[in-house]
């Protein structure tokens, strides 16, 4: 029987995390672990976060430190451990904390969502794995070149995007995808009839911590939806936050958009509760959603495959910076403009086959996990060898290390008295 280990660092990390276990072969054994930081998930983001995978029947993930975190490992003794996390904490865990194992277990991690365009950063915090998973042809094609660039002694592998499984059956097969109609008004009473209260279809708008940055940009999106929201009574327009204002996530968010909606409101340009806001499980708001909307998030993914029709704004631009590149072609892209009129698309057939929706068959992640695995019960795995390695990268690494031992409290108080400290250095010139 083969064990894994899963470590997640962030909620969007543990809910890759736990999608990808539920992928592992009948008979292997999994146990999912979240490692404390900063970025530590809250009780509710981890259950949304599991919401759907078999991880969710058990107890939820224990939130431990690093060291702790090693001394499960010790007691486990698994044959693969699956680093899903940001990459300094990948590499510190690589590095210090899980240094030294015996015997060698396979180490595997990767990136949890849209990864075009590859960046050579990725692959150098995860350079001492085996195998780093990613989701789509375009993927491994990118970061293996990458990779060979480096040096890495890891190879790619191509999984399916765990979340994808919840919805439709978008990518399953080799069918055109078939979408319903473009969201509509609906048709008038007829006259006489009796009257039935009209059920309200959703309109979910997907946030993203990165992107745009700007508040009168993000403030733009929010009077687009208030807008879509007075014309379209008929409609339940959604803020799909990915934190409540005191929760953490992989990326801070500056400008949080439930702040600045309280902000618009007491300005009167727009109207309270006009549009909700709400956390949970992505694919629960997705089973309900007539259409969906995004700047840049994965769940634009989980919107195809459950066959809602949607919209990519791309009045921001549409590139690296923005996370969205990938749309390029899609036929999602659209304005705000749109988005107010509740025009929203269905993304091309071509577009999907080559992008996250490829034939499962082509998915090759276990496969390549379950010879790792038969090599670290024979003893055949070599030493670990990151690409980080070397003094010039140690303050970054103590600097990482710090994020996984030190309490996340006792370390936002350093975080704030050394700055503080900076700037009165700085006024004393």
């Amino acid at each position: 029987m083969s064990r894994v280990l899963a470590v997640a660092d962030s909620d969007s990390y543990l809910k890759w995390a736990a999608g990808l276990l539920d992928q592992l072969p009948a008979g292997w054994t999994s146990t999912l672990a979240v490692v404390r930081t900063p970025i530590v998930p809250s009780l509710g983001q981890i259950a949304a976060a599991v919401s759907g995978t078999r991880s969710a029947e058990a107890d939820p993930p224990a939130v431990v430190s690093a060291r702790a975190l090693r001394r499960l490992a010790e007691r486990v003794r698994p044959d693969a451990i699956l680093l899903a996390c940001t990459g300094p904490v990948v590499d510190v865990l690589v590095s210090d904390v899980f240094d030294g194992l015996s015997p060698r277990p396979a180490l595997v991690s990767g990136l949890p969502g849209i990864s075009i365009p590859a960046t050579e950063k990725a692959w150098l915090y995860r350079g001492g794995c085996d195998l780093f998973v990613v989701h789509s042809g375009r993927e491994v094609e990118e970061f293996g070149r990458i990779g060979k660039e480096l040096g890495a002694a890891g190879s790619m592998a191509l999984a399916r995007l765990p979340y994808l499984d919840h919805g439709g059956r978008a990518g399953n097969t080799g069918d055109r995808l078939v979408f319903p109609p473009a969201l509509a008004a609906p048709a008038p009473a007829t006259p006489g009839a009796a009257q039935v209260p009209p059920v309200k279809r959703r309109v979910v708008f997907a946030t993203q911590a990165k992107v745009p940055k700007r508040r009168e940009e993000r403030e733009s999106i929010l009077l687009s939806l208030a807008r879509l929201a007075d014309d379209r009574p008929d409609l339940d327009v959604v803020v799909k936050l990915r934190a409540l204002e005191h929760e953490r996530q992989t990326h801070n968010e500056r400008h949080h958009y439930e702040r600045l909606w309280r902000s618009l409101a007491e300005t009167g340009a727009v109207r309270p509760g006009a549009v909700r806001f709400a956390a949970g499980a992505m694919h629960e708001h997705l089973a309900e959603a007539a259409a969906f909307v995004t700047v840049s998030s994965t769940a634009a993914l989980e919107a195809i495959a459950g066959e809602v029709p949607l919209l990519i704004l791309s009045d921001f631009g549409v590139s690296a910076e923005m996370i969205n590149l990938v749309f390029e072609d899609s036929e999602c892209l659209g304005t705000l403009e749109d988005l107010a009129r509740g025009d929203f698309r269905q993304p091309a057939a071509a577009w999907c086959d080559a992008n996250y929706f490829h034939d499962p068959a082509a998915s090759d992640w276990v496969t390549r996990l379950g010879t790792l695995v038969e090599d670290a019960r024979a003893g055949r795995l070599g030493p670990v060898r990151p690409l980080l390695a070397g003094p010039e990268h140690a303050a970054a690494r103590r600097r990482a290390r710090l994020r996984v031992e030190v309490p996340p409290n006792v370390l936002r108080a350093g975080y704030r008295t050394a700055r503080r400290m900076r700037r009165y250095l700085k006024a004393l010139g």
